[in-house]
């Protein structure tokens, strides 16, 4: 009768389910869809921009545009066109070739818009350089814009990928929605 018992406490016993580890998975990162305001103010030039950012105005139609949540920074600069675009052009493209140590590669999208009167480029930086996104627009004779994305952490393409992506995606959107006054 015991060895009944022992035998029924060890089938008993060994009906548990077998241990499976679990696969190997990423940080899920969800963002909320972006919506898009205009803004505008008596800087001469106006945008759209994701109403989840903060934007704080800065001297000479300068801004920075501030995703807390992600710790990333899109930063604006506005400079009148006096005579000077070849230089400004230069400038542009130089603070955006001085990533190339750290950068994998760099896609430049011209940008033209004829009816607005708004060209420029648009340069996605893949690796670990400091920003991953920068553009300039000009209408070639009056103003000058540039734009870049910083984030508050150490250069880690991988880690920060979803995040770059969602800010390159509203920096696009703002070179689109660009309009001169």
């Amino acid at each position: 009768m015991l060895s009944i018992v022992f035998l029924g406490l060890f089938l008993f016993s060994s009906c548990k389910d077998d241990v499976i580890p679990k696969p190997s998975s990423y940080l899920r990162l969800d963002y909320p869809v972006a919506k898009y305001v205009n803004f505008e103010n008596s800087c001469p030039f106006t945008f759209e921009m994701n109403s989840e950012a903060v934007i704080k105005g800065e001297k000479d139609c300068g801004f920075t545009i501030t995703y807390p949540k992600m710790k990333a920074t899109i930063y604006l600069t506005y400079k009148p066109v006096n005579n000077d675009i070849n230089k400004l052009l230069k400038d542009a493209q130089k603070l955006t070739y001085e990533h190339v140590i750290k950068a994998d590669d760099i896609l430049e999208q011209p940008y033209l818009n004829p009816q607005k009167k708004v060209y420029g480029m648009f340069y996605q930086v893949d690796g670990n350089a400091a920003t991953n996104s920068q553009f300039y627009a000009t209408d070639s004779i009056k103003h000058f814009v540039t734009g870049s994305i910083y984030f508050y952490a150490k250069p880690n393409f991988d880690s920060i990928m979803p995040a770059a992506s969602y800010v390159k995606n509203d920096m696009q959107r703002l070179l689109e929605t660009l309009k001169w006054k």
